[in-house]
C-alpha cells in the first residue's frame, strides 16, 4: 500500500512538473497569435462579433488547459485501457487548435521582422544625419493585414486537416497492392495472395465495431489465400479485446490466419501491481488471437503446404533496437527449415530486417509494421515522405536488398494522436510470382 502511495506522489509531482511548462507554452502562443487577430478583429463592426470572437479564442484555450490538467490529476479514477482514449482527445484538441497558430504565427513573424528591419535602417540613417524616411502608414497596414489575411488562410489548412483525420482519415482504409516475383517459389505457390494487416490498437477504436467491420469486408473482398497480423493487438492491455472476437473472426482466408506480437502487447507500458497480473495479460491477449481465429506463432513456424509443396512461415517476437523488447529468436523460429526452398518471416519491427534477417538469413520475404507511418505524411504524385523516416529509414511499402524483400504495412488502427492525415489505414495485398 505505501508502494502505491508513493508511486501516485512521483505521479502527481510529475503532472505537475508538465503542467507548468505546457501552461507557459500555452500562453506564449496565444499572446502572440492574439495579437495577430486582434487587428483583424477590431475592423469588424459589430461589436458583439468582436467580443464573441475574442471571448472565444481565449475560452478554448482556457479549456484546454483545463482538460490537460484534469486528465493528469484525474488519471488514478481512469481505466487503464480508457486513459489512452482520453489522452488520444487532449492529443486531437491540442493539435487541431495549436497547429495551426503555428502557421499564423509565422506570418506575425514575418511582419515583426520586417518591422525590426524598417527600424534598423532608420536608426543607421538617423545616425548618419540623413533624413529618415516617412513610411506611408496606412500602406504599412495594409501590408500587415494582408500577411494576417494570408496567415488565417494558411492556418485553415491544418485544422482542416487535423478535423478530417480525427472524424474520416483514420477510417478511410485504402489496398495497397504488390506483385513480387521470386525464381525459387514452388510453382504450387504462383499467384498466392497474401493480405496483410498489423497495428490494430483495438483500444483506441473505442468499440466503434461498425468501422471495423467495413475494413474486414473490405478485406474479404480481397479473397486471400493466407491473412497474416504484423503485431501490436491493442495498446497495452487485454481488456481492449472486450467485444472485437465476434468482428474479428470474420476475416476469410483460403488456407490460414497467421499473426504474430508486437511491442504494445506485452504490457510494458503500464504499472502493474505483481508479475503475476503482467502475465496473465499478456496470456489473455495471446488467448484472444485464438478467439479471432488466427494461429499465434511464437518463435516457430507453420509448414504450409499446397498440392505437395511446401514453403515456411516463420513468425518472430518482437524484436527491435533499444528501448523496445527483443522477444524474437530467428534462429529458434527457423530451426527445421533447411529443406524448404521459400521462407516468409512475420517480425513486427522493420529494424529487425536490417540488424538481422539480411545479414545472417536467406527469408525471401518478410512482412513488419510498427511505425504506422506516423499517421502523418505525404504519398502523393511520386512524393513519398513522412517524419517517421528519419527514425526508420524503411517505414513503409516495399523495400528489397538483394534477392530479399521487405513490406512494412502503414497500420491499420491508430495510437497516441486519434487519427491519420496523408497515412491512411492501410491493408495490403501481396501477389506471389
Amino acid at each position: 500500500m505505501k508502494t502505491d502511495l508513493r508511486i501516485f506522489e512521483i505521479r502527481m509531482r510529475a503532472s505537475v512538473y508538465l503542467l507548468i511548462p505546457l501552461l507557459l507554452f500555452m500562453l506564449l502562443v496565444d499572446i502572440y497569435t492574439y495579437r495577430g487577430i486582434k487587428p483583424l478583429i477590431a475592423r469588424i463592426n459589430n461589436s458583439i462579433a468582436r467580443h464573441t470572437l475574442t471571448y472565444l479564442f481565449w475560452s478554448i484555450s482556457v479549456f484546454i488547459f483545463a482538460a490537460f490538467t484534469t486528465f493528469m490529476f484525474g488519471i488514478k479514477h481512469v481505466q487503464k485501457a480508457d486513459a489512452y482514449i482520453y489522452s488520444g482527445y487532449l492529443v486531437a484538441g491540442f493539435a487541431l487548435f495549436y497547429f495551426p497558430k503555428f502557421v499564423f504565427i509565422f506570418f506575425v513573424l514575418i511582419k515583426d521582422i520586417q518591422g525590426a528591419i524598417r527600424r534598423t535602417i532608420a536608426w543607421f540613417r538617423e545616425r548618419r544625419n540623413k533624413s529618415v524616411p516617412q513610411f506611408n502608414s496606412k500602406r504599412k497596414m495594409e501590408r500587415s493585414e494582408f500577411l494576417y489575411q494570408m496567415g488565417l488562410v494558411l492556418a485553415a489548412i491544418p485544422f482542416a486537416s487535423i478535423l478530417y483525420g480525427v472524424t474520416k482519415g483514420k477510417f478511410n482504409y485504402r489496398v495497397m497492392r504488390e506483385s513480387i516475383r521470386f525464381n525459387n517459389l514452388p510453382k504450387a505457390f504462383k499467384g498466392l495472395k497474401i493480405v496483410q494487416i498489423s497495428d490494430m490498437h483495438l483500444g483506441s477504436f473505442n468499440k466503434n465495431f461498425e468501422k471495423v467491420e467495413k475494413a474486414v469486408e473490405l478485406i474479404n473482398e480481397q479473397e486471400p489465400d493466407l491473412i497474416v497480423f504484423t503485431g501490436d493487438l491493442v495498446n497495452n492491455f487485454a481488456e481492449e479485446t472486450d467485444g472485437w472476437a465476434s468482428v474479428l473472426v470474420k476475416m476469410k482466408a483460403k488456407i490460414g490466419k497467421y499473426s504474430i506480437l508486437g511491442n504494445h502487447d506485452y504490457g510494458d507500458y503500464s504499472y502493474w501491481r505483481s508479475e503475476e497480473d503482467k502475465a496473465k495479460n499478456l496470456a489473455a491477449i495471446k488467448h484472444f488471437h485464438k478467439q479471432m481465429g488466427f494461429r499465434l506463432l511464437l518463435n516457430e513456424t507453420e509448414t504450409i503446404n499446397v498440392k505437395g509443396e511446401e514453403i515456411a512461415l516463420v513468425g518472430v517476437e518482437n524484436w527491435g533496437k533499444p528501448p523496445f523488447p527483443q522477444h524474437g529468436d530467428l534462429n529458434k523460429a527457423t530451426q527445421g527449415t533447411e529443406h524448404l526452398p521459400f521462407k516468409i518471416l512475420l517480425s513486427h519491427d522493420p529494424s529487425h530486417w536490417d540488424e538481422e534477417v539480411i545479414k545472417n538469413s536467406n527469408i525471401d520475404l518478410t512482412f513488419a509494421g510498427h511505425t504506422h507511418g506516423m499517421q502523418f505524411g505525404i504519398e502523393r504524385a511520386g512524393i513519398k515522405w513522412s517524419p517517421v523516416q528519419y527514425k526508420y529509414p524503411r517505414w513503409g511499402g516495399l523495400y528489397r536488398e538483394g534477392d530479399q524483400y521487405l513490406y512494412v504495412n502503414r497500420g491499420f488502427g491508430y495510437i497516441g494522436f486519434p487519427g491519420r492525415i496523408g497515412m491512411p489505414p492501410e491493408i495490403t495485398v501481396v501477389e506471389l510470382a
